[in-house]
């Protein structure tokens, strides 16, 4: 990945001759489909590059020093799979002190640093930026972050300490702390501008041009740049403070990556930028060897590697989908049917048995285009085109033209039959139909169906909008041309498609009702519900039992809890609390929001036993319930590999990186080899 080194004359705005010249290093990975990471070798060259930069400061009397990158990219940060690679602590320490002694030249050059975004700027590539005098931004930069935490280490090339003292401390910690852990959030070029991460905006057609220009003008003194005052204690550890309760509510103390960098913020405001870099080499070797880390890569490599090629995914041609038909207008439905309008942009066609639902659902589709454009993500002219082609009716003779037919009706098999037997016929013979059905048996629905090969699972998660996994369900009747439109969809989407066979609640929903299952058990053993809600804390996960089982809805889970009891009556029952909890219209058992804790509403619901587990015991309980599910999934074939379940489970239900998704955690804690005598990797050689 080479790093290009050229002088060129300043430009003046209003044409002319700037205050001199400068050194433009830029950063250029040499292949246009792979983003610049800084690898150990890259950070030796791009030293090369800031010395060939000193020489021309000295000899030809440069008088600044700039760095940009190429096409959409300035620089992704460290390549994580050499991070993934680093074999002890002692290498993982060297690692961060080369970091630091090649980005901190950016800081300790005899002339101005100037660093001119002109893409995505992540971990290292942003802390490369913010060792600059000075940033310049474009305004369609999608990409501005410290993702580390999400991943199980910490920015450790100086990111906890320059960007506090920038952009203050609490933007430091929505940076690295609360974008991060919310699925690695980033900021956009205005929004890191606003922030003060940026000194300046352009627009991207000139952006190179105005950022020399802009240079010129600061070293001539025309343009002063303001940054803001220095944050004061209070502003300091309220800041962190707030980090730590999001950090608790996140990953529940499960991953010690969100806390060390919470840590070095908070040690930032008293160290010197020695003392501070030093602590984060400390940081960064421990947490480089750590288990959470390996275990962060391996799910965030996966995750990339499933977007991009999708296992199962047939060689096959996909048929054209220029229109989209929606069978049902409840709210799934109508999220489904919105998701197809914005991302595909062809005409959609809602159906119900009411004008009343379709009139709703159709209103749904329309508000949320709305709300679209007030998130800046669309035009107006989208808008009027995007509301005038979705449409609703109660004949499912609408359906007629479409290519693309999801049902996503009642979740009961002889509804979902009765449905298609009627909508067939409707249809052109090419038309692909599909099932968003949870948990129920595609296969069992193709039967009625006179052309069963263009039938296909295609099963989303709630919030539609937000969680990026679709199970596509092959039955042995599914078409390989089926089948390819289904996977061209859900990329078209923006969704990640894995494929599953056809067998009870797929993955996501059988491996989780296990789960929820113990966490019944142990309540109706008679352990107290906080205790029952708090004992997971260790995996990590977004919501806890009783949180997530509410959002999802008890009657939602008594359904499948049902499904599950009927196909494996060996393994999956129906709680009577659970029945309890339904009858009663699902009461809100513990706080939707912050710090976990009952709201009473359990109180005289449930009927346990006298015999209570500890946190200790439900956890291993859940461990082991877990190891046996994943192995009997995998041993039944329902995915290609362990690697399928763990996509699964952090693209599904959010399943945190620092646990793999869920395998290597399994194989970690010991419960693989406790439960089926085998891990589901191998082991990791020794240091």
């Amino acid at each position: 990945m080479p790093v290009h080194v050229r002088g060129l004359d300043l430009p003046r705005a209003g044409g002319g001759t700037g205050a001199g010249r400068a050194a433009l290093l830029t950063l250029d990975p040499g292949d246009p489909r792979k983003p610049f990471v800084l690898g150990p070798e890259v950070l030796e060259e791009l030293s090369a590059a800031l010395d060939e930069a000193e020489r021309l400061v000295r000899d030809e009397g440069v008088v600044a020093v700039g760095v940009t990158g190429v096409g959409g990219v300035f620089c992704a940060g460290a390549d994580l799979k050499q991070v993934a690679r680093t074999p002890s602590r002692e290498d993982s320490l060297a690692l961060g002190r080369l970091g630091h002694r090649v980005l901190g030249r950016f800081a300790t050059l005899p002339v101005p640093t100037f660093a001119y975004v002109n893409g995505l700027a992540l971990g290292g590539g942003l802390e490369l930026a913010l060792h600059c005098t000075h940033r310049t931004i474009s305004s369609a930069v999608r990409g501005v972050g410290l993702p580390e935490a999400y991943l199980g280490l910490v920015p450790g090339w100086g990111g906890t300490h320059l960007l506090p003292r920038l952009a203050g401390p609490d933007v430091a910690v929505r940076v690295a702390i609360e974008n991060a852990l919310a699925g690695n959030r980033t900021l956009t070029g205005p929004q890191a501008f606003d922030a003060g991460i940026a000194d300046v905006r352009f627009h991207p057609a000139d952006f190179l041009v105005e950022s020399l220009r802009w240079t010129d003008s600061v070293l001539a003194g025309r343009t002063v740049v303001e940054r803001r005052d220095p944050a004061t204690e209070q502003e300091w550890d309220a800041a962190v403070a707030r980090g730590r309760a999001v950090a608790d509510a996140r990953v529940h103390g499960s991953a010690p990556a969100p806390y060390r960098t919470l840590d070095l913020i908070a040690a930032s405001r008293t160290n010197s930028r020695e003392e501070h870099f030093a602590a984060e080499d400390e940081a960064l070797a421990d947490l480089g060897v750590s288990p959470e880390l390996r275990a962060g890569l391996y799910a965030f490599d996966l995750v990339q590697r499933h977007g991009r090629r999708p296992t199962g995914a047939p060689g096959t041609a996909a048929r054209a989908v220029n229109s989209v038909g929606v069978v049902g207008a409840g709210l799934m439905a109508s999220q489904l049917a919105l998701l197809f309008l914005h991302r595909l942009q062809v005409p959609v066609v809602l159906t119900d048995v009411s004008a009343e639902r379709v009139e709703k659902g159709v209103g749904f589709v329309r508000q949320g285009v709305q709300d679209l454009l007030a998130k800046g993500r669309i035009t107006q002219d989208t808008v009027n085109r995007l509301t005038a082609s979705v449409s609703g009716s109660v004949d499912k003779g609408a359906l007629a033209g479409c290519d693309f037919v999801v049902e996503a009706v009642f979740e009961e098999l002889g509804v979902k039959q009765d449905v298609l037997r009627e909508l067939e016929p409707l249809l052109r013979e090419d038309a692909v139909v599909a099932t968003n059905t949870s948990s129920l048996p595609v296969t069992g629905m193709a039967s009625v169906l006179k052309n069963p090969e263009r039938f296909v699972g295609f099963h989303f998660f709630n919030p539609v909008a937000v969680l990026p996994l679709v199970e596509v369900v092959r039955t042995p009747a599914t078409d390989d041309a089926t089948l390819a439109t289904a996977f061209a969809v859900g990329a078209a989407l923006k969704k990640t498609c894995v494929l599953v066979r056809d067998a009870p609640a797929f993955v996501v929903n059988r491996i989780s009702t296990r789960m929820f299952d113990e966490v019944l058990r142990a309540l109706d053993a008679g352990t107290p519900l906080m205790d029952v809600e708090h004992a997971l804390d260790p995996l990590g996960l977004p919501m806890s039992p009783f949180r997530l089982a509410h959002f999802v809805g008890p009657a939602v889970m008594l359904h499948v809890h049902e499904t599950l009891a009927a196909a494996f009556p060996d393994r999956y029952r129906v709680s009577a609390n659970l029945r309890r909890w339904v009858e009663a219209g699902g009461p809100e058992l513990v706080t939707p929001k912050g710090p976990v804790a009952a709201t009473g509403a359990d109180a005289g619901l449930f009927e346990v036993g006298d015999a209570p587990l500890t946190r200790e015991q439900v956890l291993r309980n859940v461990q082991d319930a877990l190891a046996d599910e994943v192995r009997r999934v995998l041993d039944e074939g329902v995915v290609a590999g362990p690697e399928e379940v763990d996509v699964c489970l952090v693209l599904g239900t959010g399943h945190p990186l620092s646990t793999g998704g869920i395998t290597p955690y399994l194989d970690r804690v010991g419960a693989s080899e406790r439960v089926t005598g085998r891990r589901f990797h191998p082991a990791a050689p020794a240091a």
